[in-house]
């Protein structure tokens, strides 16, 4: 694709996306009052832009090299049984691992320190929309992609097959930053809506709602918090860069213009109360994962 190709597409898709999301937060915000020019609103912008223009083509590239990889190392016989299979079965198989490596390689983001020095870049924002979805570093984008697509691979999926699943679920990850709160009642615990990925956006690392598109791995594994309200804030606890530059050399060189890397910055130690209130509210948040609360009015 040439140079002129790519800008006319990447406008598109930004007049695409202004069109689609705008209309439902103006409808339906989940944070009444929220500007459409927040804070920070040029950098989250800088980061759709890398990523359209830039680091699109660095993903691409590396799914190609690991679906040759894998090509290689599966055996043959291993995939002829799965196309012997229904499509819809296929399908099946497909979205249920490949929900299994996100959620899993999430939560790995969130323990490990050195993929939190990558993830916490996207974790940086302060208000969700639309547009921070985008806020992501590129190497981030790499990791979570394999990881949404290394199933389909090692089933034999080529990438042509998948081209709709993932444009599916790049949707579907901008729609769940959206500032949007829809009314989706008993079909709430079955989607991967908003409000549980805005949880997972609040300033406890270990927020829980590691889900994508279904929070069903979060329902198994204790993970799944859904109050009737919105998190007080989003961001996290640690210093951060004022520039989209910064973000994408801070997790490289950690300690450049003297800010450190966001897990070698220590948080003052809490008093015992407060970790008794934070134990408390640990408790309440895992309780009843099979219980949601009703969708606020």
């Amino acid at each position: 694709m040439d140079i002129v190709s790519l800008l006319l597409a990447t406008g598109l898709s930004l007049v695409f996306l202004v069109v689609v999301f705008r209309p439902l937060e103006l409808a339906f915000p989940a944070k009444k009052g929220q500007r459409f020019f927040r804070p920070d609103w040029f950098t989250d912008l800088l980061f759709l832009l890398g990523q359209y223009l830039l680091w699109n083509g660095l993903v691409f590239w590396c799914l190609t090299q690991t679906r040759g990889t894998l090509t290689e190392i599966v055996p043959h016989e291993f995939r002829s049984a799965v196309a012997a299979q229904s499509l819809w079965l296929q399908i099946l198989e497909v979205v249920f691992l490949s929900d299994f490596c996100v959620y899993w390689g999430h939560r790995l983001q969130h323990r490990v320190s050195f993929l939190w020095r990558f993830h916490s870049v996207h974790h940086s924002a302060e208000h969700l929309d639309w547009l921070a979805a985008h806020r992501e570093h590129p190497l981030d984008t790499v990791y979570t992609v394999t990881l949404i697509n290394l199933p389909a691979f090692v089933l034999g999926f080529p990438l042509e097959t998948l081209a709709g699943f993932i444009a599916f679920r790049g949707v579907w990850a901008i729609y769940i930053h959206s500032n949007v709160r829809l009314p989706l009642g008993p079909f709430r615990p079955l989607l991967g809506a908003p409000e549980l990925h805005h949880w997972h956006h609040a300033r406890d690392r270990d927020a829980g709602n590691y889900g994508n598109v279904c929070p069903l791995m979060d329902l198994i594994f204790g993970t799944y918090r859904c109050p009737d309200h919105e998190p007080e804030s989003f961001g996290i606890n640690t210093p951060t860069p004022s520039t989209w530059l910064g973000y994408m050399v801070q997790p490289l060189l950690p300690k450049i213009r003297g800010i450190k890397a966001t897990e070698e910055v220590s948080e003052p130690e809490p008093t015992s109360q407060a970790r008794i209130a934070r134990v408390a509210a640990k408790q309440e948040m895992y309780s009843d994962n099979f219980q949601p609360s009703p969708p606020s009015s």
